[in-house]
């Protein structure tokens, strides 16, 4: 049996947190300094981090190797899973050949594609966010930028930064669900406060999104348009989160800032449009950014030239058909109770063998990670290998031909997989040995600053497992028990954690290996992670600012229960 110490190091929680600390710089220092693949970025540092558990905390080398083998699993399924059927549902339009009519319909919306960015990445990835989460967002909208003529690179960092605001409210707000129920502060009042956050971060991320694929020149042509989307957007979150619905805040949010960008292109036309497309075609042909991958397997996601095509209403039906589909069974699976109901009942929960039962959590209690639970029926990517199926079969596609498609990317994404699943054995040994919690401890010591520390703690947990609701679990308490001894309001930290979670997605190497993999530039996730590094930092800093200044002078802006 084991139980972590918070200070295994001769007592000193500053040394022992340093040490602990170890398996994150190995992350960032292979990846943005080193320039190594990601997945020996994240095989380096779940080796450190092993090694961290069994010398510096102590923990018996047989429960560290088992902690790593839960993670890998829980990397490969659900998240992997999720990626690989959302990229299988992409490349069935494209196989079929209703990809080009897609692809005029957004012409049609506009072909501009400064425009294009705002609607898919920040609007349907938005949408996308609500109802499945999980890398789902930057997988599909990663692929359908790619495919409408961006760079690999432009596609990758406009979809990361896009998928932000939207996160902390992501599947049904599950992320703010989790904080409520480990810490006993309704989940409303959480979500309230959050709604009070994120609108800010969300109110100029497509201004980020222009200037991205544009420079200056595209936000002095296009910041009517982008300020419009992001405040309706930021408002609506506000507006659900604090008087309609925490769970539907993202996809009142994502639909009423994709209604905000059509009513406005039917009366403002933005100037520059032309401009933007030679821009990017040049770079397309200075890149050489056609679609093959680093692994030396051939494309990492089909394109085909551009046609001009005649749209018919039947035309535009089948064209935007999966990704109706995808809302349709997403919304029905997460709103309406029976069916919610009916698809939790097929989860199976698995007690870790070796494991559950044999570790502990520094309270004494025992760890409840040590259970895993496999959701073979109500993952998200089932509900997409379901949506897919569906769509093969109205696409009239044989069996041959779509079983042909999910195995060559299945062999596609093997570096993808085993970056996943290396990065969340080191998630769950960083973890179960206590050296997470260590970190979080130690900044949680620094009293009334800590107002203005806390969304680092959110940032470091979303960055190490991928997941904002992953960052909850393993801070939400440890802010609250912080939040009463500096004297400070526990929800606002709560809700803080969650905040600063949505800006670390985006260096998250499991996010950066599935936006890698979308685009087609699998092994060059370092480069990835130099462009989204600095947005993200400044993003931290926003929040942290906010937090600080909501805990203090503007404490006028936090709802009360």
């Amino acid at each position: 049996m084991y139980t972590p110490d918070l200070a295994p190091l001769a007592g000193s929680l500053l040394l022992s947190s340093l040490v602990a600390l170890l398996p994150l710089l190995t992350i960032f220092v292979t990846l943005g300094v080193l320039r190594w693949k990601a997945h020996w970025a994240g095989l380096a540092a779940l080796g450190i981090s092993m090694l961290v558990a069994a010398v510096a905390y102590g923990m018996p080398v047989d429960l560290v190797g088992l902690s790593a083998t839960e993670g890998l699993a829980f990397g490969l399924f659900p998240i992997m899973w999720i990626v690989l059927n959302a990229i299988w549902l992409y490349e069935l339009t494209v196989r079929s050949g209703r990809f080009e009519d897609l692809r005029s319909v957004i012409d049609a919306l506009s072909d501009d594609p400064r425009v294009q960015a705002i609607i898919i990445a920040f609007c349907f990835g938005g949408l996308l966010e609500a109802l499945a989460g999980f890398g789902a967002p930057v997988a599909i909208t990663g692929v359908m930028l790619m495919a409408i003529g961006f760079t690999a690179m432009r596609a990758a960092t406009v979809v990361l930064i896009a998928n932000t605001a939207p996160v902390a409210f992501g599947a049904i707000a599950i992320p703010i669900i989790t904080a409520g129920n480990l810490t006993g502060i309704p989940f409303e009042h959480i979500g309230a406060i959050v709604g009070h956050q994120t609108p800010f971060i969300a109110a100029v991320v497509p201004l980020f999104l222009v200037f991205l694929v544009d420079g200056k020149r595209g936000v002095k042509q296009l910041w009517p348009l982008a300020l419009v989307v992001g405040v309706v957007f930021g408002l609506a979150q506000y507006i659900s989160a604090n008087f309609i619905s925490v769970p539907l805040t993202d996809i009142i949010a994502s639909l009423a800032g994709l209604a905000a960008a059509v009513i406005m292109l039917q009366v403002w036309k933005p100037t520059g449009g032309q401009d933007a497309l030679d821009k990017m075609e040049l770079e397309r042909r200075t890149e050489n950014t056609s679609p093959v991958d680093a692994s030396g397997t051939g494309g990492a996601l089909a394109t085909a030239e551009r046609t001009t095509v005649r749209l018919t209403p039947s035309r535009v039906f089948m064209a935007l058909f999966p990704y109706l589909l995808v809302i349709v069974i997403f919304s029905a699976s997460k709103l309406v109770p029976v069916l919610s109901s009916v698809l939790a009942k097929t989860d199976v929960k698995l007690p870790w063998p070796g494991l559950d039962g044999n570790v502990f959590t520094t309270d004494g209690e025992v760890a409840g990670s040590t259970v895993y639970n496999f959701q073979w029926l109500s993952s998200p990517g089932t509900l997409l290998l379901i949506t897919g199926i569906i769509v093969a079969i109205v696409y009239r596609m044989s069996l041959r031909e779509a079983v042909d498609v999910y195995l060559t990317h299945l062999v596609k994404l093997r570096y993808s997989i085993l970056t996943v699943a290396s990065v969340l054995a080191l998630a769950y040994v960083m973890n179960l040995s206590g050296q997470t919690i260590t970190i979080g401890t130690w900044i949680a010591g620094t009293g009334a600053a800590f107002a203005f520390l806390s969304p680092i703690l959110g940032w470091l947990g979303t960055a190490v497992t991928g997941s904002d609701t992953s960052a909850n679990a393993l801070f939400a308490t440890l802010q609250q028990t912080a939040a009463q001894e500096a004297g400070l309001d526990p929800a606002l930290l709560v809700a803080a954690n969650t905040s600063g979670g949505v800006v670390g997605k985006m260096i998250s190497p499991q996010n950066l290996t599935i936006a890698a993999t979308a685009v087609g530039m699998v092994g060059q996730e370092s480069a990835i992670f130099r462009k989204v590094i600095w947005w993200s930092l400044g993003m931290l800093l926003v929040m942290c600012l906010l937090v600080g200044l909501q805990s203090t002078v503007l404490s006028w802006m936090i709802p009360t229960l």
